[in-house]
């Protein structure tokens, strides 16, 4: 009976055991759309067998259940995904800067640009003016197209500051969404600590792997394990983001109006070192890329307008009188595409003709017309120069372009490594679930068998007494 016995519990084991295989089949098909989910399997160890006389008696086997993660991998997906959107950010911007500019990708040429074709008409009507310096009309088309370049460069800048503000809000909002993920992590190490903390957590670590993978989207980060299954995490420059069960929210604030981002404890204005996410993106287009082009802007309005400002003072206008400022410009470069204005709309302010030749002479007005032609903005013509600039900025858009394409193409490649590992195979759960259910069938025979002999046994051999 002793004999029989055992052989009931094993094989009443085995049916639990190959029970629990078959929910673990079934938990992975139910999962198998479920975000951030990691496949489950189903492993067996073989018990100790014991000695009675001079047999070794098997004990049956004890089954375990453990998610398919591979941390290392994790970890480059996570690293790759800040690359990424990193990436993904700058070109986001460099997009819109293009749109400013009337750019694509197949064309940066500064003549089909709005302020391409407005240095070409303002110079264009002056060459035109020499050639009847006392034709009101033609002084009036000067005017006009002055006030068009005027508007012009205002536009462009405007529109610049357009997109920094846009950029800072995004930061507020990366921030925003940076918080709640924190919390969301610090409360899973809680829990992981309270429930599992030497194990795989299961679901519990599905969760976490996911919002660190949401959180990697936003901002790069290093994470760290630390006792009881938990993790550490900081941004790449080392501000504590998350500890433990405790979170350390990032914050903002305004400098030189620009969103600033604080983070760690204590906290502290760690903008210029964040990388990586939406956050890194954002930052290096609005504070490094977004001020170079702006500086060029600035640059090209303060010395077409001076520059004409210059040669205007050195002639006669329509009244007789020496030319002054045709264009407001601020003392310096700075600003000056946002600042320029029309200093006067009277076209007699054109100062066409040279010292000593009368109001209708035209000597001053070839020297202004030939502005457009000469080295007059930092040593480059005005369209030279603003072509430099549009293709920096097409060059610097096609380069991002390509970067994000190259750093997706390695995401997806790191992804589905991943996913081979850790996804669910319908294939694979449902030659398990054949594997299984022969097992649990076998099991169950042995049960009904050994239930039939204990049966006989008790009723020494009279059937009809027990069943």
């Amino acid at each position: 009976m002793g004999t029989l016995g055992s052989a009931m519990t094993l094989a009443r084991q085995a049916l639990m055991n190959d029970q629990a295989a078959l929910n673990v089949v079934s938990n992975n098909v139910a999962n198998q759309n479920t975000a951030g989910y990691t496949r489950q399997v189903a492993s067996w160890q073989e018990n100790d067998s014991i000695r009675i006389g001079s047999y070794n008696v098997g004990q049956g086997a004890t089954e375990t259940q453990s998610s398919q993660r591979d941390r290392v991998l994790e970890q480059r997906v996570q690293q790759q995904t800040q690359t990424q959107s990193q990436s993904a950010a700058v070109q986001s911007a460099l997009q819109q800067i293009e749109n400013i500019f009337g750019l694509s990708s197949t064309d940066s040429s500064a003549s089909t640009t709005a302020l391409g074709k407005s240095l070409s008409d303002f110079y264009d009507a002056l060459s035109s003016l020499t050639a009847n310096p006392s034709d009101s009309t033609l002084r009036q088309k000067v005017i006009s197209m002055a006030q068009n370049l005027v508007g012009t460069f205002n536009s462009a800048s405007n529109q610049m500051s357009q997109i920094t503000g846009n950029l800072n809000q995004q930061v507020s909002t990366d921030v925003d969404a940076v918080n709640g993920l924190l919390t969301n992590i610090a409360n899973l190490n809680q829990k992981i600590a309270t429930l599992s903390p030497n194990a795989d957590a299961g679901a519990l670590e599905d969760q976490r792997q996911l919002y660190i993978s949401q959180l990697s989207q936003y901002v790069g980060l290093d994470q760290i394990s630390i006792e009881n299954n938990q993790i550490s995490l900081t941004t790449t420059s080392g501000a504590l983001l998350v500890s433990g069960n405790t979170a350390y929210k990032m914050g903002t604030t305004t400098v030189a109006g620009k969103t600033r981002v604080m983070a760690g404890n204590p906290p502290s204005d760690v903008t210029s070192s964040l990388s990586g996410g939406d956050l890194g993106g954002t930052i290096e287009a609005r504070d490094t890329l977004l001020p170079q082009y702006q500086n060029t802007l600035d640059e090209l309005a303060y010395q077409v307008a001076d520059q004409f400002n210059t040669v205007n003072a050195g002639g006669l206008d329509g009244n007789g009188n020496p030319g002054g400022a045709i264009f407001d410009i601020p003392p310096t470069a700075t600003g000056a595409a946002a600042q320029i204005a029309l200093a006067t709309t009277d076209p007699k302010a054109i100062a066409a003709a040279a010292t000593g030749e009368g109001s209708n002479g035209a000597t001053n007005a070839q020297k202004l017309a030939d502005l457009g032609t000469s080295a007059t903005v930092s040593g480059e013509t005005p369209s030279d120069f603003l072509t430099s600039l549009l293709g920096t900025i097409g060059s610097d858009t096609a380069s991002a372009s390509s970067d994000n394409t190259t750093q997706q193409a390695v995401l997806s490649q790191l992804t589905s490594q991943r996913n081979s590992l850790s996804g669910v195979s319908m294939d694979e759960e449902a030659a398990n679930l054949t594997q299984y259910q022969r097992s649990y069938e076998a099991a169950a025979k042995v049960f009904s068998i050994v239930n039939q002999m204990m049966a006989d046994a008790i009723n020494l051999g009279v059937t009809t007494a027990v069943s």
